[in-house]
């Protein structure tokens, strides 16, 4: 099957961007194709990462500072002076794409 890329700009949290950077550097792997095979296997219900990987990315977090968790997504204004009325419970149990 023929994979046509494109590039594009997504705004992410730079922490965030830092500690995917480096997995992608220490998997020898571009950015795209450790964002590709990630959401791909989240797509099917799967984990893309290997137990000693999830431990690298734990390193990687503290090391970068990354607090933000799966259950605060979507809930972070850009703007610091943004709405602080950010219902975390509702965060914590899941965005309901289901």
């Amino acid at each position: 099957m023929a994979v046509e890329r494109v590039q594009t700009g997504v705004r992410v949290d730079k922490r965030l961007l830092k500690v995917l950077k480096a997995l992608a550097e220490y998997r020898d792997m571009s950015l795209g194709d450790l964002l590709e095979g990630i959401v791909l296997h989240a797509f099917e219900g799967r984990c893309a990462l290997s137990k000693d990987t999830l431990a690298m990315v734990k390193d990687l977090r503290r090391v970068y500072g990354l607090e933000l968790t799966a259950a605060e997504s979507h809930c972070h204004p850009d703007d610091p002076a943004g709405d602080p009325k950010i219902d975390r419970e509702a965060a914590r149990r899941g965005l309901g794409y289901d």
